[in-house]
């Protein structure tokens, strides 16, 4: 079993282009959140997942957990409230990249309370985003990646940094750093790592196994303490990037499977980086954050013939 932890929100994704002066597009309303996604892309890839967060009881929150169980998620750590859903107004640039402003004064997902227990088979727990970074909620997810990682549990952080969300930087930096000892494997963007001010060589010292950089168009690198590993992005038409770097966890968390993370040699990384950039590049190809399902990768996660595919199907 997979838990998923952390925030899920409405992204507001404008429905078209507009040039200069003139009416604005409409905006769609799509589920979103870095958390979901990755929860939503494990249980379309098959994984046997659990969301762990809390949710509105709103038309918003009812649509968010719609959306779980269409893609075969466990619900029974979700905790519902009558706050409002967080909501992420998204601009779309031309290379498909999105940049967000939020509205998440009072939302539900703030308020997460810590759960007293996860289910005894939980062999991997993930982390990110706007949940570590918003209080009240941001204490409860912290002690709970510190309590799954004293357990024993394979542990996935990817900051997937929100400028606008961090008023304080300095003290957000050095509240990152002190997550590390607790993560197996610290997941991040170019742009974040920028942002961070600092190296996976630095990071590796700290505390994880393995630090995976997704560059793009120019693929995906992984940092161990003893060789790094590089494989190319899958060119595609590009949509929209939302969501791809929320399938590249989900991949990298199914792929990993039960074997530890430092047990991975060159070749096992290789594959797996290759099945995560092609499920990051079918993403890239439809709007909003729709990760792909598992018969539609042609490649299992170890690089050989198609894994069984997931739920359902598009």
């Amino acid at each position: 079993m997979i838990v998923v932890a952390g925030e899920s929100l409405i992204d507001l994704v404008p429905d078209g282009a507009a040039p200069g002066p003139g009416p604005l597009p409409a905006l769609v309303p799509r589920r979103g959140g870095g958390p979901y996604n990755t929860a939503v892309a494990l249980g379309r890839l098959g994984a046997s997942v659990t969301f762990c967060s809390r949710v509105s009881t709103d038309a918003f929150g009812e649509a968010l957990m719609d959306g779980l169980r269409a893609a075969g998620v466990a619900t029974e750590l979700v905790q519902r409230g009558p706050e409002p859903t967080t909501l992420a107004v998204a601009s779309v640039g031309a290379d498909g990249s999105a940049e967000y402003g939020f509205y998440v004064e009072g939302t539900a997902d703030r308020l997460f309370a810590l759960p007293e227990r996860l289910p005894e088979d939980v062999r991997a727990v993930a982390f990110g985003t706007c949940s570590l970074a918003l209080e009240p909620g941001a204490s409860a997810y912290e002690a709970l990646l510190r309590r799954e990682a004293g357990r024993g549990a394979l542990t996935l952080l990817d900051p997937n940094i929100r400028p606008g969300l961090i008023p304080d930087a300095a003290a957000y930096r050095e509240r990152f750093t002190s997550w590390l000892p607790y993560v197996s494997v610290l997941k991040l963007s170019e742009e974040d790592a920028a942002w961070l001010d600092g190296t996976p060589a630095g990071w590796l010292e700290r505390g994880p196994s393995a630090v995976v950089v997704t560059r793009g168009a120019a693929g995906l690198t992984v940092h161990t303490p003893s060789y790094e590993v590089s494989v190319t992005a899958i060119r595609v038409e590009v949509a929209d990037t939302i969501g791809a770097g929320d399938t590249v966890n989900a991949a990298l968390l199914h792929g990993l499977g039960d074997r530890p993370v430092h047990a991975l040699d060159p070749e096992a990384w290789s594959a797996l980086l290759t099945y995560a950039a092609r499920a990051a590049a079918l993403t890239c190809t439809r709007p909003g954050a729709e990760p792909p399902y598992a018969n539609e990768l042609g490649i299992s996660p170890s690089g050989g013939p198609p894994t069984p595919p997931g739920v359902g199907g598009v």
